[in-house]
This record gives structure tokens, C-alpha cells and sequence, in this order.
């Protein structure tokens, strides 16, 4: 067969039209490979989870602290929010007469004991209220916390005895705690005070 020759012009409308495919084979092979080294977009960003490619890593939630152990504003927004808790929900479902048996204090911020408790057992409500602990987490609440802390911090000669002990008389006092022990004593850190006697000569 004769080969056939084409007219010059078709030559190079066919050499434009190679030239277009082998550009756009390239930049085609340039997206590929952006591809393969960056991590795709979450269709979800604002439910991503950190450790996977492509979506947006979340801080963990801060470490929850005894509450005797946050000072100043931290402090005081701790408590307000405790405070809530239990004047709307604690006191409010499972606070009990108050009696000579199971005293109350209305200002019991101020006893730093019962603050612990109440804060203690506020949040093990949290952690067991959680989906994650099943359908008997309340019950173990119930059980392992409530029943406890309430008997301690109620209980006749616990931290608030010297409190309101009749609803119709309100009552408040913080009874004083032991004093230094006595190694603390020796090392320096207790001075004693005006009218407190010393420590004996050994």
C-alpha cells in the first residue's frame, strides 16, 4: 500500500491535539500524586477523631481534679456549679429531714470536708450517668456512692453535727480540726501561738 500523505495543515492540527493529550496525561499524574501524599478532606470536620488521616485532631477533654486542689476563679466556678447540682438535684430528690440523725448546713461551701465529698460524688454521677456505663450505671451510682457519701456527710457526729439540725433553725459552724502533728511541729512549719504552750523541752 502507497503511505498517504496528508496536507501539512492536518499535520499540525493532529501535533496540537498530541501535544493537548500528553499536557493534560501529565497534569492528571500531578493530581495523583498530590493525592496519594495528602490526606482527604472530612466530609464531617466537625466530628472528626483525632488519630485518623484526614480530619481535624480534637484535644482530649482537661483531667478532672479534686476540687480542693483549684485555687481562685477555678475554684469558685467549680463550686457554683456544684452548687447547682446539689441544691437542684441532690438536696432536692434525696435530701432527707433535717434531724439531730442527718443534720444540713445551707452554707455548706463553707466546710472545705464536705465540699470534697459532694464534689467527689458529683462527679462519679457524671462518669456513671454516661451512656458508657451502661443501663445499671445509675444503679451502681446509687449503690456505691450515694448511699455512702450522704451517710458521711449527714451522719450525727460527722462535718456538720454542730450545724442546722432543725429546719426551722438554721444553724452554721465549722468545728476546728486537729491541730499539726507533732513531727510538723518539730521541723518548724507550726509556730506556736499567743497563749498556745510550747513544745516541751525534751
Amino acid at each position: 500500500m502507497e503511505p498517504i500523505r496528508l496536507p501539512d495543515s492536518s499535520l499540525e492540527s493532529i501535533e496540537a491535539s498530541v501535544r493537548k493529550l500528553f499536557d493534560q496525561s501529565a497534569e492528571q499524574a500531578r493530581q495523583l500524586d498530590s493525592l496519594a501524599f495528602a490526606p482527604a478532606p472530612s466530609p464531617f470536620p466537625a466530628f472528626g477523631m483525632p488519630g485518623l488521616p484526614g480530619m481535624p485532631v480534637q484535644s482530649a477533654p482537661p483531667e478532672p481534679r479534686p476540687i480542693l486542689e483549684l485555687e481562685d476563679e477555678e475554684y469558685e466556678n467549680e463550686l457554683d456549679t456544684l452548687s447547682d447540682w446539689v441544691d437542684d438535684c441532690l438536696m432536692a430528690v434525696y435530701g432527707a429531714e433535717v434531724t439531730t440523725a442527718a443534720p444540713w448546713c445551707e452554707q455548706w461551701q463553707e466546710h472545705d470536708d464536705v465540699v470534697a465529698w459532694l464534689h467527689a460524688l458529683w462527679m462519679a454521677y457524671q462518669q456513671h450517668k454516661d451512656p458508657e456505663a451502661g443501663l445499671s450505671g445509675l444503679f451502681v451510682w446509687h449503690r456505691d456512692f450515694l448511699t455512702h457519701a450522704m451517710a458521711t456527710v449527714r451522719a450525727p457526729g460527722g462535718p456538720l453535727s454542730a450545724c442546722m439540725t432543725d429546719p426551722d433553725r438554721p444553724a452554721h459552724r465549722v468545728l476546728p480540726g486537729p491541730k499539726p502533728s507533732a513531727r510538723t511541729s518539730r521541723t518548724g512549719a507550726h509556730e506556736p501561738e499567743d497563749g498556745e504552750p510550747g513544745e516541751a523541752a525534751a
